[in-house]
């Protein structure tokens, strides 16, 4: 979602909030902007602890990541999708490797996902 949308959102709870209840509608509001916040910390941190008990660039298999990759896709949803944190091989270059020497390069840009390609290892078919 475009992050101006949810502060929109926000400032709209806030206000119905303050105009329909008072004090308590604003209260009421900030209540549920602040548990919104939580679950997507909740959410951030349920990947990081799975991509950080994974092995460093490491990809159960490089051609299935490759397929299920598009263009804007965020680097949380990328990191879930991997299962681990990627090697950094330039400014904003990431590399998974998977068992038999398959590999996908990323390129961020922004965060999102601008570009990749599969790297097929010599052995492959």
């Amino acid at each position: 979602m475009n992050p101006w949308i949810g502060v929109g959102l926000a400032l709209l709870a806030l206000i119905a909030g303050g105009a329909l209840l008072g004090w308590q509608g604003v209260i009421f509001a900030t209540t549920g902007i602040i548990f919104w916040l939580l679950l997507q910390i909740s959410r951030l941190m349920r990947v990081m602890k799975m991509a950080g008990a994974a092995p460093l660039g490491s990809v159960a298999n490089a051609v299935m990541l490759n397929s299920k990759l598009h263009a804007g896709m965020k680097l949380v949803d990328l990191i879930k999708l991997a299962g681990s944190l990627g090697v950094k091989q330039a400014p904003e270059t990431f590399v998974w490797r998977d068992g038999g020497g398959d590999a996908v390069e990323v390129v961020l840009k922004k965060g999102k996902l601008a570009e990749w390609r599969l790297i097929r290892s010599s052995g492959s078919s």
